[in-house]
């Protein structure tokens, strides 16, 4: 029989054994062991590599098609498309961008259609008109909802400019925008209930009329018009001073009125008559006033001197008004085509 002693001493060393192996096995399954490193490794790798792939592939689903893409997929553009193929601006729309697009729906298209009375094959047939109508809802460069201020206008692809008005919402025109920033990866479509018309050429014509009137004239122009300006006009003709008044520019010119000259000369104690007559001095007073450049009111500071076409230098005094040496400058900023007029109330005589 096995001694109670015996069989404790059995036990103990089977289980020490038992220990031991446990020991060995752990130890061949650590990271000391590069065979398993590398398993641990590789297999992590390719976990990595499938997690990118898989990003990738959810970015590219993602991402936006064109202009022309988004447009199709929508499903409810199918006249604008149509429109832009017979006009031959699809290119255009899936090119490089970034275009801001005002996108009418097919219901605003069937209504603008009856409007005009017009079916949808006379509007594809007549090219011109389909070109300069899509034109018209296209603007270069990205224009989102968040950038547009209520009275803005913006020229479009066609030349005419569209004005917006955020007093109801979102309108371009008449139009309202029914929903806002559908991003492209080449640009942006705002969705709008009806189709925008351009300006007919009359109209673009009697704008452009409307300019030309509205644009002021020469220096000359201006202070004729004015009609207080009679003895200047008068001696920069003795002077032989219009051509360079009525030229390019830009000038300044400090203006003295009719009062201003007429006080000048009762100081002087000279005629207008034998002013006009005395042309070298006539020329160092007039060219005395004027100042090469366009200088406004606001380009004005404190002390500053600057020099005139005569050669001399006048002064800016701003501690009471405007003077331009003891001349109070009693109108500023008269606007010509080529140049600036400062109306003062007294005539500006050179340094000896």
């Amino acid at each position: 029989m096995i001694q109670r002693d015996e069989l404790m001493s059995y036990s103990a060393k089977k289980f020490a054994a038992v220990l031991l192996a446990l020991s060995l096995g752990a130890a061949a399954c650590s990271s000391d062991d590069p065979v398993a490193e590398e398993s641990v490794e590789a297999t992590t790798d390719e976990t990595t590599t499938d997690d990118a792939a898989a990003e990738d592939e959810m970015a590219d689903d993602a991402a936006p098609g064109t202009i022309v893409d988004v447009a199709t997929e929508a499903g409810s553009f199918t006249t604008l498309l149509a429109a832009a193929d017979a006009a031959g601006l699809v290119d255009t729309l899936n090119g490089e961008g970034p275009l801001t697009v005002f996108a009418p729906t097919d219901d605003a298209f069937a209504a603008a259609l009856e409007s005009l009375g017009l079916t949808a094959e006379e509007l594809l047939a007549d090219t011109d008109t389909l070109t300069a109508i899509l034109t018209y809802h296209v603007i270069a460069g990205e224009v989102l909802s968040t950038d547009l201020t209520d009275g803005m206008t913006a020229a479009t692809v066609n030349g005419a400019d569209i004005t917006v008005d955020l007093s109801d919402g979102v309108k371009i025109n008449e139009a309202t925008v029914v929903t806002a920033d559908i991003m492209a990866s080449n640009g942006v479509i705002h969705v709008i209930d009806s189709v925008l018309l351009p300006p007919s050429d009359d109209a673009m014509e009697d704008e452009d009329a409307m300019a030309d009137d509205a644009a002021p004239g020469t220096i000359v122009d201006v202070a004729t018009e004015a009609g207080s300006f009679t003895t200047l006009l008068a001696a920069a003709d003795a002077a032989g001073l219009v051509d360079t008044l009525n030229g390019e520019g830009p000038l300044t010119v400090f203006a003295p009125t009719d009062d201003a000259f007429a006080a000048a000369l009762e100081s002087l104690g000279l005629t207008a008559e034998e002013l006009l007559a005395d042309t070298d001095t006539l020329t160092a007073i007039l060219t005395y006033h004027v100042i090469a450049g366009e200088v406004l009111s606001t380009d004005l500071t404190d002390g500053m001197t600057a020099a005139t076409v005569n050669g001399a230098d006048i002064t800016v005094d701003l501690s009471d008004g405007v003077k331009i040496n003891e001349a109070t400058v009693v109108t500023a900023d008269i606007m010509a085509s080529n140049g600036v007029i400062h109306v003062i109330d007294s005539v500006l005589l050179p340094p000896s």
